[in-house]
């Protein structure tokens, strides 16, 4: 349910795309939004057909077609009934040695921003999942002090994880013991420096959400500086030449700004999104509104996109004339993929849910556009699939996606009926 991968781009690049990656870099430094268009344009015309098309094989979770939603008695009890799934998931402790790590900082995010949802829908087991919650924000804020650079980190650790985000990290390490950066890049165990690549984006943007939703929770203002921290971070962060890396930090400052207000935080959403998502995207073709990437065209890499769309696309306000911009490029990416929960299943699951929750949530007074991106059916599919894998005892959504589901569903939405 979670993993996905940090620094997991680099290892797909290969000659003449991985120049391309060069130049993009420098063109974002520049913030030059003409030179970003011409190496994009030159990318495409150097995939050709592939443009767009995932560099693994999209698989597909069928739609159950008797498929029913949970009922609202069932979605206030379904949390309560993963407890102890997310008893084993918590391995964080504060203290703990970060080179034996095998997780990255994002599972007690997830954690967190589930416990979160719980606790705003009254769900069973309500007490116990701010408990956990609060335990888990402690670790998070911990380690994001260990780091001492204002970022929650990524552990520096080899030889203890198979996934791709662990190998792909010991290569990070490699180059930082090769170019002699170990002060620079690592610090107390964790990876504070990722030397261009931009990996570092992901977790911090993960766990500045979970301690947004933290402080919205409780209102407690130590959630708030944390946070505060990790977007003023990603504020002063270098876009990366990897789509996806950026749009966790236009995520981060987007809500951000929602929470407080301050327009510093929107203005770089905004910059980053310009610059760093929105032009990687196809506007026409068969595979219009997918990335252009072979990796950013996977089904989680999108929605992960998506997501940060949708809340930059929330906090502008609907007098400026960037919303607009936005709203097409979300528009564009959720048709792109919504069909495919009512042609083929499931592309995604965990992010899918989360995105298409905001969609149909904050954009609902804008029916048009629900409509047009068939953001209401593909979420009832989605709630459809997930019901009923919940019903044969599965856990079948991360813990943030499934408590936020739980908490749509327990306070009598329609949208399953």
């Amino acid at each position: 349910m979670m993993g996905l991968g940090v620094w997991s781009a680099g290892m797909f690049l290969r000659g003449a795309e991985a120049d391309l990656r060069v130049e993009l870099a420098g063109a974002f430094v520049r913030e030059d939004v003409a030179a970003v268009g011409q190496i994009v344009a030159r990318e495409r015309a150097a995939l050709g057909e592939k443009a767009g098309v995932p560099d693994e094989p999209d698989r597909f979770v069928p739609i159950p077609k008797e498929g029913r939603w949970l009922t609202p008695e069932e979605a206030r009890t379904g949390f309560a009934r993963v407890t102890p799934l997310l008893d084993k998931l918590t391995w964080w402790k504060i203290g703990l040695d970060p080179a034996t790590l095998t997780h990255a900082l994002r599972e007690p995010a997830s954690v967190i921003a589930g416990c979160v949802a719980a606790c705003r829908g009254k769900l069973e087991g309500a007490d116990a999942s701010l408990a956990r919650a609060k335990a888990a924000a402690e670790f998070l804020m911990w380690a994001q002090g260990q780091a001492g650079a204002g970022l929650f980190p990524f552990p520096a650790a080899r030889g203890v994880a198979s996934s791709r985000a662990f190998l792909a990290g010991e290569q990070l390490l490699s180059r930082v013991e090769k170019e002699g950066r170990t002060e620079e890049a690592i610090r107390n165990g964790w990876v504070v420096e990722d030397l261009g690549d931009g990996g570092l984006q992901f977790d911090n943007g993960e766990c500045g959400l979970a301690l947004l939703e933290m402080y919205g929770l409780t209102k407690d203002a130590g959630y708030l500086d944390s946070a505060r921290r990790a977007a003023d971070w990603a504020v002063k962060r270098p876009l990366a030449p990897n789509w996806n890396y950026n749009s966790f930090s236009v995520a981060l400052l987007a809500r951000f700004f929602q929470v407080t207000g301050e327009k510093r935080y929107l203005a770089a959403a905004k910059q980053k999104a310009t610059l760093g998502v929105m032009p990687g995207q196809l506007q026409d073709g068969p595979m219009a509104g997918r990335w252009i990437d072979p990796h950013n065209a996977k089904p989680a890499y999108h929605y992960i996109m998506l997501r940060a769309l949708a809340d930059l696309a929330i906090a502008l306000p609907k007098e400026d004339p960037e919303r607009v911009t936005v709203l097409n490029s979300l528009r564009l990416g959720l048709q792109a993929r919504n069909k495919d929960f009512l042609e083929k299943g499931a592309p995604n699951k965990d992010k899918a849910m989360e995105t298409l929750l905001i969609v149909n949530r904050s954009l609902a007074s804008e029916p048009g556009f629900l409509r047009d991106t068939q953001s209401a059916e593909a979420l009832r599919a989605l709630g459809a699939l997930v019901s009923e894998e919940a019903r044969r005892g599965r856990a079948p959504l991360d813990p943030r996606g499934w408590g936020e589901f739980l908490e749509l569903v327990a306070g009598g939405s329609e949208l399953g009926r």
